[in-house]
Order: C-alpha cells, then sequence, then structure tokens
C-alpha cells in the first residue's frame, strides 16, 4: 500500500488512532488526526505525535472543504462520528486502523474472535507457540495496535491477533490463514441496532478466506452463523465443551479429538490451571490452531497445562477468612457473566454461595438472561453504576439487590455478608466508561477494597 505523499485524515486519537498516525507518517503520508475530546489523553498523545510533525484537531469539527485522499478510522469510533460522515460525503474511502496495519504487515495471522474468550484464546496461542519455538506476537484488541508491530512480523512465523466486531465493521482485504471464532452471544448492541448486524460483523473475519485456509469455530457459534446464512469458505474444526457432536469435545475431563489422523484424548483439564467449561473451549481452539500448523501435540501441552487466568479475568485477588475475592472485571456482558457463575467453586451444602457485585454502563443487553444462574448462585447482589436499577429490576425476583454509590462501599458490605466457604466475584456484566478509564482500572479499584479489607483483617 502506497501512502506517500497522501493526505490522510485519522479519525480519533486512542491507541489505535495514535499508532495509526505514527505508520502514516512514517511511510511519508501528510496526516491530520481528528478527535472529538480534548481530554488529557488525547492531549498525552498530541503532544507525542506534534513531535512528528502530525496534524490534530482535538475538540472541534473538522473544517468544510479540507481534501484527502483517504480516511482511517479508530474502531472505538463509529462510522456515523461527524467526520466520517463528511468524508463518505466527499466521496473519500475510509479504512479501519486494523485494516492499515494487516496491509502493512509481512506475514501470515491467526486471529481470534467472538463474543468472549479472545483475549484468553489468543494468549493461549502466543504461549504455545512460543513454547514450540515459533516467532509470534500477540496485537490488535488485545492492547497492541496492529499498525504498532508491522516493523516486526518480517521476523515472523505467524503473527496472532485478537479482533473485535468494531475492528472487523471496516476490514476490505484481511484475511487470516486461521480464524477463530470462539463463541456469540448479544453484545454491544447499543452500537449494533440487531443481534444479526452484531453476528455479520462477526462474520467479516471469513470475508476474504480461500477454500485452503481454515476455520476454527465453536460448534454452537457455526450453528448460529448458518441461521444467518454465514458460512465459512474454508475448511472447518469445531469444537464444544457441551456439544460432543463438535470435532474436538468434552468427555467428562478429557479433550478428545475425532479428527482424521488425530483421534482419542488429547488433554485432560484436571492437569490444567484454567478451569471452567469457557476455559475448556479456549484451551480446544488452541488445540485446534497447533494441529492446523503441525505442532506435535507434546509441544502443544506443557504449555497449555502452565497457562494461568490473567488480570480481571477470574483472578483471585485473596482469600479473608475462608471468604474468596474474585476480580473477573473483564465480564463486560451477560454471557461472560454468566460463565464466571458457572465455574465458581460450589459448597455441596448450599449453592448459593456468591455474592456479586455487578453494574456499569449500560450496552443495550438483555440482563434477565443471567436470572437462571443468578438464583442458582448468587446468595446477594451489590448493584453500582449506571445498570444498577435495570439490574434490580430484572434480578431482584430471584435474589436479594442492594445498590453501592462505590466499588469499595459493595465490596465492604459483601464483606460483612459473608461467611467462610462464600465467594465476592466482581463480574459486572456491563461497560466500565461510566465511573473507569476501562476494565482494568475499574479491576483495579476492586484490588484496592479489598486489600484495605486485608489490612483491617
Amino acid at each position: 500500500m502506497d501512502v506517500s505523499g497522501k493526505r490522510v485524515l485519522v479519525i480519533g486519537l486512542g491507541s489505535s488512532g495514535e499508532a495509526a498516525a505514527r505508520l502514516l507518517q512514517s511511510q511519508g503520508s501528510h496526516v491530520l488526526v481528528i478527535d472529538d475530546s480534548a481530554g488529557d489523553q488525547q492531549k498525552e498523545r498530541a503532544a507525542r505525535l506534534e513531535g512528528l510533525g502530525v496534524e490534530l484537531l482535538l475538540g472541534r469539527k473538522l473544517p468544510a472543504g479540507e481534501s484527502f485522499d483517504f480516511g482511517v478510522i479508530s474502531p472505538g469510533v463509529s462510522f456515523n462520528n461527524d467526520a466520517a460522515i463528511q468524508l463518505r460525503a466527499a466521496g473519500v474511502q475510509i479504512i479501519g486502523e486494523f485494516e492499515l496495519g494487516y496491509r502493512f504487515s509481512r506475514c501470515l495471522n491467526v486471529s481470534v474472535t467472538g463474543t468472549n474468550g479472545k483475549t484468553t484464546t489468543t494468549e493461549l496461542i502466543v504461549e504455545m507457540l512460543s513454547g514450540a519455538q515459533r516467532k509470534t506476537l500477540a496485537a490488535g484488541n488485545i492492547g497492541l495496535p496492529i499498525c504498532d508491530v508491522v516493523g516486526q512480523t518480517k521476523d515472523l512465523d505467524v503473527l496472532t491477533l485478537e479482533v473485535s466486531s468494531f475492528q472487523l465493521e471496516s476490514v476490505e482485504f484481511f484475511r487470516p490463514a486461521i480464524a477463530v471464532v470462539t463463541n456469540l452471544a448479544p453484545d454491544h448492541l447499543d452500537r449494533y441496532a440487531t443481534w444479526r448486524d452484531y453476528v455479520n460483523a462477526k462474520a467479516h473475519i471469513f470475508r476474504n478466506q480461500q477454500s485452503f485456509d481454515w476455520a476454527v469455530i465453536q460448534h454452537e457459534a457455526l450453528a448460529q452463523f448458518r441461521e444467518l446464512g454465514v458460512e465459512p469458505p474454508s475448511k472447518l474444526i469445531t469444537y464444544s465443551a457441551r456439544d460432543s457432536a463438535a470435532d474436538l469435545f468434552l468427555d467428562r475431563s478429557l479433550i478428545v479429538s475425532r479428527l482424521d489422523g488425530w483421534t482419542g484424548p488429547l488433554l485432560d483439564t484436571m492437569d490444567c490451571r484454567l478451569s471452567g467449561l469457557h476455559n475448556t473451549e479456549n484451551l480446544m481452539a488452541a488445540l485446534a490452531v497447533g494441529r492446523i500448523l503441525r505442532l506435535t501435540l507434546a509441544e502443544m501441552l506443557h504449555s497449555l497445562k502452565a497457562f494461568e487466568s490473567k488480570a480481571h479475568r477470574c483472578e483471585v485477588v485473596a482469600e479473608i477468612s475462608g471468604v474468596k475475592f474474585i476480580n473477573d472485571s473483564k465480564a463486560t456482558n451477560v454471557h461472560a457473566l454468566i460463565s464466571a457463575l458457572e465455574s465458581m467453586p460450589m459448597l455441596l451444602d448450599r449453592g448459593q454461595n456468591i455474592f456479586l457485585i455487578a453494574g456499569g454502563r449500560d450496552k443495550g443487553l438483555d440482563y434477565s438472561e443471567a436470572c437462571e444462574w443468578i438464583s442458582r448462585r448468587v446468595k446477594h447482589a451489590f448493584l453500582i453504576g449506571e445498570t444498577r436499577e435495570r439490574l434490580r429490576a430484572d434480578w431482584s425476583g430471584v435474589t436479594a439487590c442492594t445498590f453501592a454509590d462505590s466499588m469499595l462501599e459493595a465490596t465492604q458490605q459483601a464483606r460483612r455478608l459473608a461467611v467462610s466457604g462464600d465467594v465476592v466475584l466482581l463480574s459486572p456484566a456491563c461497560a466500565s466508561f461510566d465511573a473507569f478509564e476501562n476494565y482494568k482500572k475499574r479491576g483495579d479499584a476492586f484490588r484496592e477494597a479489598v486489600q484495605m479489607l486485608t489490612v483491617e483483617a
């Protein structure tokens, strides 16, 4: 892609927008970055870009009459943004930062999308490949924009990408050699008008695949795609922890394969540090990718068995007087909350041993979908943030609900009621942006609240 001498508008000055601007500037483009906000983060990024000769327009509208060869939009910015509308009205092409980075990449990629489990699966694949002495790195939605790593791709065996629906909306030529779909559940319905729109955005991961490429798809997700008329054009491997008809399936604690030339038990999940059916499926996806890339089973197993959940994903923060405090701040939708409730330790004498902290910014989801699991597992819910009224309306019929005005207050109230064997679980089922910069900051606030309880104890 020759961008030298081109005038380019970058829309959105998050980490992806900054990475796109740096890449374009390094390739000889004349870059203007626009962002509706002029907050502290935007100003910090602007200061770095100004030193490179990038023009910036923060907190202001795009002046009429500006001319551009093309635009690059950040994944967090909607195509209904004023600047994007202005470019399209002028007949100017807009591509995403993810697509831009892909066009400059110099190696094949394994790309992981889905509603939940994307990050864990991406990290599992990276650990597995690295353990087998294959050169890779993780980029994309995982926190490192693809535009920031294009210079390293010529030295990689494969690039491992986590891809969000937002990033997939604007792909044109992007093509993964292996496309992984972890699962499909309602999410981001504050951005998508319908469930079909959301699923169709996810399906863009297949749009340029060829018959010799691969798709590794959760068995249930493949059925959901097919219900909407989506059929991957590539070779298929399916997996499921709940349906034994999949190519990789669960028999008690064993992950079993029925693939030609690779039949029988592959891995006993009891030997792994990851727990829960959702993580079993993440392990299955990684095994399938390893098989396609011709790793031996022995090369895969050491890394997969040793892998542990990272911060903010069912992370055990502390245990105080027999009460476990678990940080699952990354659970930003109902499906993720259900997975967390399903995986929490249960006592034989009481199924309801969870004190749940939930709430945040509404994503247009149906929170009543969690009622069955809330009624089974949750003894009391402490509700925070903008959605607390909605959550109480949906959940008060199946568990006790109490409002809390802060993470600290919610954690302290849960601690007062919990007894040995109980779990205090932060699993918000909502976005964090009503009160926190991101889910990591929200999880950190929970950790700090638990630390205060530890000191008091």
